[in-house]
């Protein structure tokens, strides 16, 4: 009975101010020095218990910190400060509320922009270790094709690897903001992805351009990848809608997107 209550009250309180407060006192925990890089977090249970709120709304915290790279998550061992970056005051986390506000395909907009331009960046720069964390990223994505909230956290950090592997840290600063408000959006409706086998494959086909170390292919995956995926997650979004869910389908003034033959489902 209680468990319940919790979960009207998570619900009414709302899933972005529960998210954030999950961050918020992650930082808390890290800024006072009661926890360190590389420490475990205390158990789900007792965190639950402390910010009074359902365990199932702690988990949506943990796993939004999770791809932005603050966490790590152990099976069978707990949930781990990461021992490098990026910092909880990273500027992922401080804009993201300004970026609530911004229309999903204005984002995909920028993506397009900047993300294509930075994976060609990465074909020409990653080093053997970038190359090597994107080809376990994409061995997680085929290992979680069942799991689509745990997909969605390994596609968050593939996309944040490509972002390092660049080498210009003003572009990887550019990309936090976009990935953490990816995250957030992508969360409440990816439970409806429809493919996301093809997505994985999508993403390994970047990775072979960069692994490859060409600039050309590599922003042309990456440009196929995020049109598909912008079509893909607006259906997602209007599933989400006809279900009642507070994640809302992009409007009728969304610009066209290319026309494609297949819509893998996440980003």
């Amino acid at each position: 009975m209680k468990k319940e209550v919790k979960e009207l009250h998570d619900e009414a309180t709302g899933h972005s101010q529960l998210t954030m407060q999950v961050v918020e006192h992650v930082r808390s925990l890290i800024s006072s020095g009661e926890v360190h890089p590389g420490d475990r977090l205390p158990p789900e249970r007792e965190l639950a218990r402390k910010l009074k709120i359902s365990r199932s709304s702690l988990r949506a915290g943990i796993g939004f910190l999770s791809a932005m790279g603050v966490l790590k998550s152990r099976h069978g061992a707990g949930t781990f400060v990461s021992s490098g970056p990026p910092a909880l005051d990273s500027s992922s986390l401080s804009v993201l509320g300004a970026l609530h506000g911004f229309l999903p395909w204005q984002m995909f907009e920028a993506r397009l922009v900047i993300e294509s331009n930075v994976a060609a960046l990465a074909a020409e720069r990653a080093t053997d270790e970038h190359i090597a964390e994107l080809a376990e990223e994409v061995a997680e994505m085929y290992a979680a094709l069942s799991d689509p909230h745990e997909y969605l956290i390994h596609d968050v950090r593939f996309h944040r690897t490509i972002a390092r592997a660049s080498g210009n840290p003003i572009l990887g600063a550019l990309m936090e903001t976009i990935t953490a408000n990816l995250y957030e959006y992508r969360s409440k409706t990816v439970v409806n992805a429809v493919d996301l086998k093809e997505s994985a494959e999508m993403h390994r086909e970047i990775y072979r351009a960069i692994r490859s170390h060409n600039p050309a292919q590599a922003r042309l995956t990456m440009e196929q990848h995020l049109n598909l995926a912008r079509i893909a997650q607006a259906s997602e979004a209007e599933a989400s809608a006809a279900q009642g869910t507070t994640a809302e389908a992009p409007p009728a003034s969304e610009p066209p997107a290319t026309p494609t033959e297949s819509t893998p489902s996440t980003s």
